[in-house]
């Protein structure tokens, strides 16, 4: 795949399609795997927990946690792209897994510090493959622990004919498959605060979802975004893959007008890529799927932004459109920089380590197995896999690598001052970049709020990789 084509991104930076970054599942990560990969098994006899991060550095400084990510591993099959941690439950783990997701919740919760949670996001994995029983208990825990009020204030939207007025200042997205949503479930969320879902759709042709190794039905979208719609669920988003083995253009567009024609306002489109150790990857090497030509897959990619701006659903990240008022707030939290906790095996937090994202913060993942995720750790939080400490550089490296993958751009004042506390000769260089960026006709810069931002230019979104990995080299490693 050419570098000039996004890498798409859901979640968080560095992430893949299925919510949060880094979740590899790879050979042997069942029920009963250990954490895959990073710290691995720390000193001593026991794995390190996620108190190293949120007790770490710069607690004493740190603003109320105000987002939070819960990962459900749980899948009916694991699908051949998929580089999340996932599995399919043969041993009925779901009981388990929800009481040990209850006591990490219960732990996390003074980091919000009584403060009303702006978002929550349950991702996976498939969080509609729970049962709806235990999503009682869930909700029960969250409703018991956190401040859910400006989520339930907002759950509704603040809609004037299916329009937003202004943007929701919270959100609760729960993702779904449509194979396993009911109007049952859906009831349930909606009665627990859940105002937002995000159905996997990823393509309308049977034979494409053959490929993915998708269990739905395509009809089955519409249903299942009916029965959300009828709950009440206000905020209703569709993910499409593009560049399946085998997919022409022409599909590709019969994909993106059956997405609008269904009356969704937010779209994530994704490219189909390629990770390692995946099964997808392996049939690709074992020539028994091929690639989609690397010129189609940018036509592709054009199309998409051209067909869905007519529509109304602006881009305002490389990968994801929406009506105004419709965009993903909890993503928007990742890929601002904000700070978010994380339940549930493998998944991935970040706090700061101080009143602001400036001088860095914590990040961390929970680790990835089954078992070592049961058995917890004795402050209640769960076992780590990795754990990264605060460091200015990385931080300001995230944010130039962000910036140009958002339609908001680069905020130049703030980056370029955080440049000059790291290292004073790196604001320069970046100002250097950004001017060669804005002559290749990539980048522009333009006021807004009488701040400056760099901004991708209309043409430039296919190059968006490049922009950002030449910010990147210019803040240094």
């Amino acid at each position: 795949m050419s570098e000039s084509v996004h890498i798409s991104i859901k979640g968080q930076p560095g992430g893949q399609p299925g919510g949060q970054p880094g979740g590899q599942s790879g050979p042997g990560s069942g029920p009963g795997s250990g954490p895959g990969g990073g710290l691995g098994s720390l000193p001593g006899s026991h794995l390190a927990t996620a108190g190293v991060a949120l007790e770490g550095a710069g607690r004493g400084e740190r603003p109320a946690v105000r987002s939070l990510y819960i990962h459900t591993p749980f899948c009916a099959h694991k699908c051949d792209y998929c580089d999340f941690y996932s599995f399919v439950d043969t041993q009925d783990l779901q009981a388990a897994f929800v009481r040990r997701l209850c006591a990490e919740l219960e732990a996390l919760a003074k980091h919000s510090a009584g403060a009303p949670l702006r978002t929550i996001f349950v991702g996976g994995g498939t969080p509609s493959l729970l049962r709806v029983e235990l999503w009682r208990d869930v909700l029960a825990c969250l409703s018991d622990h956190y401040d859910l009020g400006l989520i339930r204030k907002w759950q509704g939207g603040d809609e004037q004919e299916g329009v937003l007025r202004s943007w929701p200042e919270a959100e609760f997205t729960v993702e779904c498959n449509p194979e396993s949503a009911s109007a049952e479930l859906f009831d349930v969320l909606h009665g627990g605060g859940v105002g937002r879902v995000s159905m996997g759709a990823q393509s309308f042709l049977p034979k494409h979802l053959s490929t993915l190794q998708r269990l739905h039905r395509p009809e089955r979208v519409a249903v299942a975004l009916e029965a959300a719609r009828a709950a009440g669920i206000a905020r209703r988003s569709l993910d499409l893959i593009y560049a399946v083995p085998g997919q022409t253009l022409e599909e590709w567009a019969v994909d993106v007008s059956t997405a609008l024609s269904l009356g969704t306002t937010h779209l994530s489109c994704y490219n189909l890529t390629y990770e390692p150790s995946t099964g997808m990857t392996n049939r690709l090497k074992r020539g028994e799927v091929t690639a989609v030509d690397e010129e189609v897959e940018s036509l592709m990619f054009e199309h998409t932004g051209l067909v869905l701006e007519r529509a109304g659903l602006k881009r305002y990240e490389v990968s994801n459109y929406a009506v105004p008022g419709h965009e993903s707030r909890h993503n928007l939290a990742y890929w601002l920089g904000e700070q978010w906790l994380a339940a549930g095996p493998s998944a991935s937090g970040h706090v700061w380590a101080g009143a602001s994202v400036q001088g860095g913060g914590h990040r961390f993942k929970n680790v990835g197995g089954m078992s070592a995720y049961l058995a917890g750790g004795a402050d209640g939080y769960s076992p780590i896999g990795d754990h990264e400490p605060p460091d200015p550089v990385r931080a300001l490296r995230e944010r130039v690598m962000t910036g140009p993958r958002l339609a908001v751009g680069v905020d130049v004042e703030g980056v370029l001052a955080d440049a000059v506390l790291v290292r004073p000769a790196c604001a320069a260089r970046l100002e250097a970049a950004a001017l060669e960026l804005v002559g290749d006709g990539l980048l522009l810069e333009a006021v807004d709020g009488g701040r400056r931002r760099w901004r991708v230019t209309p043409g430039g979104w296919l190059m968006a990789d490049f922009v950002a990995k030449r910010l990147m080299k210019a803040v240094g490693e």
